[in-house]
């Protein structure tokens, strides 16, 4: 078991005995690739109803956030052209 991609992928080694930085190593693994979240989320039923509405929810804030950075981006460009040329 020890062998599998999910886990190997996923092995911090402790160096020194020092457990506290390899713990953190781990952790910050972890979170960054959604298994924390991931077992939050499961850790309890959740209602279709409610799953339907978290997921909406999420795919909501995903487009306003892209679009936000979009026109973030955008405005924070320089040696950009002028959109109303004559005003």
């Amino acid at each position: 078991m020890s062998r599998h991609l999910r886990f190997v992928a996923r092995t911090v080694m402790v160096k020194d005995n020092n457990i506290d930085e390899a713990y953190s190593t781990l952790s910050r693994f972890l979170f960054r690739d959604g298994i924390i979240k991931a077992s939050r989320n499961k850790r309890y039923f959740e209602k279709p109803c409610q799953e339907r509405q978290r997921k909406n929810y999420e795919n909501c804030r995903r487009i306003y956030h892209l679009e936000m950075s979009r026109k973030i981006s955008f405005i924070s460009r320089t040696n950009r052209e002028d959109p109303w040329v004559g005003f």
